[in-house]
Order: structure tokens, then C-alpha cells, then sequence
């Protein structure tokens, strides 16, 4: 069995709903955020589970927890898979930053690998310590399905480095909605993409929600 990575991203949140930008903040799921967990617990509990790595926020964990309190899964939580932290953005939405960070909004669509949201983190930083978490996975698990629950930015960067997709670009070419999941299996010739953004398992009406 070759080792495979399931990266999925948490559920709605208040700030995802609005479009807000929400990094270092730790709200709860929405209602709809946690129906969410429990349909990807519902519809990937009979896979068999290796290890699921999380990270520490509330809204991650809450997301992870249906489908590992089901099977008995401990939670590894690694600050690694924390969200970009977008300094003075957080809490705010884009027509927001525009105005009052205009300079480096600019800067950072331009380039969001090299520059920072006001006093945030860059990309580079996100795929550093990123990263590190993928490399213990790779170190200690040589084959089986691992569950790798984080955040919308960091999903997207993890997946350029995995596929060598310039960081830079990470909010151009990857797409990772809320709750949804994508799948990289490691073979002869490094990791292939199996499936990105996945949502099936999510019903009609919880796919149509508005929000990112």
C-alpha cells in the first residue's frame, strides 16, 4: 500500500463565510462547519486510517474530531499546520485591506511567497515550517491512508511544494474550499495528484453555502 495524504480542510467558520481573513484568529465551526466534519467522517470512515496529523486551532480540531472519535484516532497536532498568520488583516475582509494596506495588498497578490500581509507571515515561511511536518510524516509512515487537517493557505502551499508549483503562485493555481479535500499519493515518481477539492462527500445544500 503506497502512502497517501488526505488534506482537508476545516469546516465554515463565521470568518470563511464572510470572506474574512482569518489566520492566527480561532473561531469556532459554524453549525454548518460541523456538519460539514461529520459528512467527511461519514463519507471517509471506512478507509483505513493510519495517523491523522491536525492543526492545534479550535477550528481544525473540531473538524478532525468526528471521524477520529469514530474510528479512535489520536489527534497529532503540529503547530507546523497552522494558517498564514495575516498580521493586522486578521479579522478583516479583502475591500477592507485594500483600503487601509493598500501598498502591500498589492504586493502580496502580486507575490503572496515573498510578501507579507502588514506584519503577517510570507508564503516561503508557510512552506518552511509546513514543510517539516510533511517531512516526519514521509520519515515515520512508509505507506497507509494519513489524514492531514489545516487551513485554506496552508493546504495550497503544501501542495505546491509537493507538486513544485512556484510558492508564489499558490493562490492562483490551487483551489481548496471549505471542507473539501484533496489526495496525493507518493509512487515511483514522487507525489501524483489524485484528487484536488474534492466535496462530494458534502450534501447540495452544505457545496452551495456562500463564503471560501
Amino acid at each position: 500500500m503506497p502512502l497517501k495524504l488526505y488534506f482537508l480542510r476545516h469546516g465554515q467558520t463565521p470568518y470563511s463565510r464572510a470572506n474574512a481573513f482569518c489566520g492566527a484568529l480561532d473561531p469556532d465551526l459554524t453549525p454548518e462547519g460541523t456538519a460539514m466534519a461529520q459528512a467527511f467522517a461519514e463519507g471517509y470512515k471506512n478507509l483505513a486510517w493510519t495517523a491523522a496529523y491536525v492543526s492545534p486551532m479550535k477550528r481544525t480540531q473540531a473538524t478532525a474530531a468526528p471521524l477520529c472519535q469514530a474510528l479512535g484516532l489520536k489527534m497529532e497536532l503540529r503547530d507546523g499546520l497552522k494558517e498564514i498568520y495575516y498580521g493586522q488583516w486578521e479579522g478583516l475582509n479583502p475591500q477592507e485591506v485594500n483600503l487601509k494596506f493598500h501598498d502591500d495588498y498589492v504586493s502580496w497578490l502580486a507575490d503572496p511567497g515573498w510578501h507579507a500581509p502588514t506584519q503577517g507571515e510570507r508564503g516561503v515561511d508557510i512552506a518552511y515550517r509546513s514543510n517539516q511536518v510533511l517531512t516526519e510524516i514521509e520519515q515515520t509512515h512508509e505507506s497507509g491512508n494519513i489524514l492531514i487537517v489545516s487551513h485554506k493557505a496552508t493546504i495550497r502551499i503544501m501542495l505546491c511544494g509537493l507538486l513544485g508549483i512556484d510558492v508564489g503562485r499558490f493562490r492562483d493555481r490551487i483551489a481548496a474550499p471549505v471542507a473539501a479535500v484533496s489526495v496525493v499519493e507518493y509512487g515511483d515518481h514522487g507525489p501524483l495528484l489524485l484528487a484536488l477539492g474534492e466535496r462530494s462527500h458534502l450534501s447540495p445544500e452544505l457545496r452551495q453555502l456562500p463564503g471560501t
